[in-house]
């Protein structure tokens, strides 16, 4: 009975009730969004903006093609991340693997020379470090006691 009464009641509904957003009371925006998984170039730089506002840039590369056709994109993140999190993000090691899930939008600038460019630019929402740098030293457990190399 209860398994026929949603049959119905999902067939009442009109069609164009599948596409609205019932899950939010907020107006319909848009937005652009992009995924970077990657490792990261360089060490997160700290940056002051304006008086005491500051933000974390870092680069994370993405590889393509394979062999000999292998080559890397490059992308500039922004973060506006604060306390604990800005604390965490300064110390990821250059080459940990990211994934990061930022805002995108494409920014208009004349370079020095009175030329139009573009310039994609990232802000980021979260990120997860998924793997950390892989390091030259031997690895150690959590209490910092050296395993030995088997092999």
């Amino acid at each position: 009975m209860f398994t026929s009464t949603i049959r119905t009641a999902v067939r009442a509904q009109p069609a164009t009730a599948a596409f609205t957003r019932s899950f939010s009371s907020t107006r319909p925006s848009q937005v652009a969004r992009m995924t970077v998984v990657g490792r990261l170039g360089v060490a997160p730089e700290e940056v002051t903006i304006s008086g005491d506002r500051t933000l974390v840039r870092y680069v994370v590369g993405t590889n393509y093609g394979k062999g000999e056709e292998k080559k890397t994109s490059w992308f500039r993140i922004a973060s506006f991340v604060q306390g604990a999190q800005k604390d965490f993000l300064m110390n990821v090691p250059k080459g940990s693997l990211l994934y990061v899930d930022a805002d995108a939008r494409m920014e208009t600038y004349l370079d020095s020379e009175g030329n139009k460019k573009s310039n994609l630019s990232l802000v980021a929402r979260n990120f997860d470090v998924l793997s950390r740098a892989r390091s030259d030293e031997p690895d150690t457990n959590d209490e910092g006691l050296i395993h030995e190399a088997s092999g």
